[in-house]
């Protein structure tokens, strides 16, 4: 996706012309526009050039975001708050002269507030001096004439065409009016001049553009607030780093630091790039990254990232990823990427915004048309039409998705869930199945001992020695955890010789002098006696999901150890808290069917399908896919078919970057717990979005008839102008208020969890096939890239890639052009050679 930033936008409608006029360029698959932060996200083809161009003929600008401006400094510098200052200061001069104004136009005739002899009794005068002032404070707010003039002659209204229409039929009207007055002056008409001074306008149009200045600028500084989390994120990027060259230690700028590079870090100090250890050990804090306070130890051969801190020990490094490469780098662009998308739930918001402002002329017009027909004075009708113009708000419709995409996503980055879209963040709210894979995502990945039973003639001690001697000559996982739990224990033992690897059965060696085996029961049965109910034992072991590994020394049974990969703490809570929001869980597990129970089981899940192969993880997705919304949670390579096949994809933040790329969600903990959290984050969110779109929909409902004077014969309602633009004015800002709300949502508590309503399923729709000739795919990441460029476009229901055979079989629902396929394709840089 390329990205671009936009200028002149100012409301949904800009932004709805802008998406539009780029949808047409041809070789654009998809594009996105974001109000919120200027920016255009483009997929497809087509040139930078001809995107420009296309956006400058809709009346906007367009540059697009090179290399250089996608460095975290340049970011940051882009998400900086130019709007406030400016608009405060355009507010401050506004007032200024509007207090004037309201002092003489309302101050005096109202209320009777003295005023110099000169302009008291002279109506001419006073009307040229409000005229004066109203004028100032128009020339001062020139950027909404000026915008929104060019939005019509380029027919896109936009927002600031309402205001301006609004502002100048209030002037031009006022400027009539003391022209008649002064005539009825030169004629001594009295009672005329009198009428037609009641006729001014000015100081509503004044007023119209001092107030719609107040709601811009509290709608500046609150969006200002929604990318908190993001420049947040930003500011923890080092600015310089130490690195050892020739062994003097030099600092230098971060730009500075190439892959490959030794540097150093001092306790205190924040670790500058992503790199490993390779000397020195410390705790280093981590908080930045994963929102864990606990610090974690580092040694030799360890990985660092940048951003986090150093806490305890002096520790030299190697750089192994740099600049955009580095983790901080692409929890950024994660963030900003998915800010720059458009939630599903936006597209009927859009729709409205494209003819909304047309709406709102016309209805206007009619307005002024029907008051004039029922025989109302043209100021009476001119007025109720201004009111129309001016309450009504495109804004409050087009922010009304985005600031909350942008604040839930900046909520979750804080507590390490990274949304990767909109979409995204929308639909993790609406599964209904999760299915999680077994090994590093509900248990720790990691064998560990968990029983020991010495055979009788053995105490713990003397039998845990006898295994470690054995153990610590092999390289098998199982061997791992028995020598790693020795060592804890401070034990050492003599070397054993003669050793020997049985593969499938075990271990076998001579240590002081005697005959040691260790292994299976079949290997053990085989050189000793196993008494029935140590094998009793055994067997109970492995219904619990653990695997018992026999010792014996001498032709006798010396004991039994349990080893198991055992379930990660918060796994049971985390199983527990999905299923309390309706939500059924399966897990996924290459292991036999006993142990995949006994794990089941501990976890607390609702069904355990075990025995499934690497590639027929998704199969099984497909096939729970029938249940409803699936979301696939993984870490590992083998993981990532299912994860693409997934409604939503869950890639554990420690698993392999094949998983994490293939993810729509990644979490940055690798805590199972941190599933439910984003459900829960993602439904308060999309609850925020509906309440921001109702709210936008009910004031313009409401307003509209009510600024057109509908209720004025049954309830003698009637609107001012001025009252109108301050409606307008507060709409958005109340829109973009209450997204802010979420940032005191909190994703850990389960009081308000309950099932959503689930959909009815459709009807099952005829498929066809096409098969894409690729070229460039080289291995299981590239097939996930091409699978989910293909698999996102609407009407591909499945897209099974092959970089053995380079060749895509792409399932569809309904009939989707060649072009728009390759397109997809060649926009992921896999040139496509043919479509059969």
């Amino acid at each position: 996706m390329e990205q671009y930033s936009v200028t002149g936008m100012s409301c949904a409608a800009c932004s709805a012309r802008v998406e539009k006029a780029v949808s047409k360029v041809e070789g654009v698959t998809s594009c996105s526009v974001s109000l919120l932060t200027n920016s255009m996200g483009v997929e497809g083809t087509a040139s930078p050039q001809s995107i420009i161009a296309a956006v400058e003929a809709a009346g906007y600008g367009a540059s697009l975001k090179g290399e250089a401006s996608r460095s975290v400094a340049a970011d940051e510098q882009a998400l900086e708050d130019r709007e406030t200052p400016v608009l405060k200061r355009r507010l401050i001069a506004s007032l200024g002269f509007l207090i004037v104004l309201m002092y003489v136009s309302m101050g005096h005739m109202m209320w009777g507030w003295p005023l110099p002899t000169w302009l008291e009794h002279n109506h001419v005068a006073m009307g040229l001096v409000q005229l004066l002032l109203s004028g100032i404070i128009m020339v001062i707010n020139q950027k909404f004439f000026i915008s929104g003039f060019q939005g019509l002659m380029h027919r896109a209204p936009n927002m600031d065409t309402l205001v301006a229409l609004g502002s100048m039929a209030s002037f031009v009207w006022s400027v009539y009016a003391l022209f008649a007055m002064t005539d009825a002056q030169v004629r001594g008409d009295m009672d005329a001049v009198m009428t037609y001074m009641h006729e001014f306008y000015f100081e509503s149009a004044a007023m119209i553009l001092t107030l719609i200045t107040v709601g811009k600028m509290l709608e500046a500084r609150s969006k200002g607030k929604t990318t908190d989390a993001l420049k947040g994120l930003m500011k923890l990027a080092p600015k310089t780093a130490v690195i050892v060259q020739n062994g003097t230690e030099t600092e230098v700028p971060i730009e500075q630091v190439k892959k490959g590079d030794l540097f150093v870090v001092r306790p205190g100090e924040t670790i500058p790039v992503d790199g490993f250890v390779v000397e020195g050990s410390s705790a280093v804090n981590e908080a930045a990254l994963t929102g864990e306070s606990i610090p974690v130890d580092k040694e030799a051969g360890d990985p660092v990232s940048a951003a986090t801190i150093n806490q305890s020990g002096y520790i030299r490094c190697e750089a192994s990823r740099v600049g955009e490469d580095t983790t901080l780098s692409q929890i950024i662009r994660m963030v900003s990427d998915a800010a720059a998308t458009k939630a599903p739930i936006a597209k009927i918001a859009d729709k409205v915004s494209g003819i909304f402002v047309p709406a709102v002329i016309t209805i206007a017009i009619i307005t002024f048309v029907i008051w004039m027909l029922l025989g109302q004075t043209v100021a009476f009708a001119l007025a109720r039409g201004i009111s129309v113009l001016v309450i009504s708000c495109p804004c409050a419709l087009g922010l009304a998705t985005p600031v909350a995409i942008m604040v839930g996503n900046g909520k979750g980055a804080k507590n390490g869930i990274l949304f990767k879209t909109a979409v995204s963040l929308e639909e993790a709210g609406k599964v209904q199945v999760v299915a999680l894979d077994k090994t590093g995502t509900i248990t720790s990945g990691e064998p560990k001992v968990t029983d020991i039973f010495p055979a009788e003639g053995y105490n713990e001690t003397a039998f845990l020695t006898l295994a470690y001697a054995l153990e610590k000559k092999s390289e098998h996982p199982l061997a791992k955890a028995i020598v790693q739990w020795a060592e804890e224990l401070g034990l050492s033992a003599e070397e054993v010789t003669d050793f020997q690897a049985l593969p499938g059965n075990g271990l076998s060696g001579t240590w002081n002098g005697s005959a040691v085996h260790g292994g299976n029961s079949r290997l053990i049965g085989s050189v000793a006696d196993i008494p029935n109910e140590m094998q009793k034992q055994a067997e109970q072991l492995a219904e619990q999901g653990k695997t018992p590994l026999f010792f014996s020394k001498d032709g006798r049974l010396a004991g039994i150890i349990a080893v198991a990969d055992v379930i990660k703490e918060d796994s049971p809570q985390a199983v527990q808290e999905l299923q309390h929001m309706g939500i059924e869980v399966v897990m996924l597990t290459g292991d036999n069917e006993r142990t995949a129970k006994a794990i089941g089981r501990q976890a607390g899940v609702n069904d355990v399908i075990a025995g499934v192969l690497p590639d027929g993880k998704e199969a099984v997705i497909r096939s729970l896919q029938s249940k409803g919304k699936v979301a696939m949670v993984g870490d590992g390579m083998n993981d990532a078919p299912a994860l693409t096949r997934a409604d939503i994809g869950i890639a554990i933040g420690a698993g392999t970057d094949i998983a994490i790329d293939a993810a729509d969600v990644v979490l940055m903990k690798s805590r199972l717990s941190d599933v439910p959290a984003a459900i829960r984050l993602s439904r308060a969110t999309l609850r925020n979005i509906r309440e921001n779109l109702f709210w936008a929909f009910a004031y313009n409902v409401c307003g509209i008839p009510l600024a057109a004077g509908v209720f004025i014969s049954a309830f003698g309602w009637k609107l001012n102008p001025m009252f109108g633009a301050a409606a307008m004015s507060l709409s958005s800002f109340c829109v973009v208020s209450n997204a802010l709300r979420l940032n005191w949502f909190d994703i850990r508590s389960t009081s308000k969890d309950k099932p959503m309503k689930s959909k009815p399923k459709t009807k099952e729709q005829k498929t066809m096939t096409k098969t894409m000739k690729i070229e460039g795919m080289m291995c299981p990441h590239c097939e996930a890239r091409v699978k989910k460029a293909l698999e996102a476009i609407d009407g591909v229901t499945e897209a099974v890639p092959s970089h053995e055979t380079n060749t895509a079989v792409v399932t569809l629902s309904k009939d989707v052009a060649n072009e728009v396929l390759k397109a997809a394709v060649e926009a992921q840089d896999y040139p496509v050679q043919g479509i059969e």
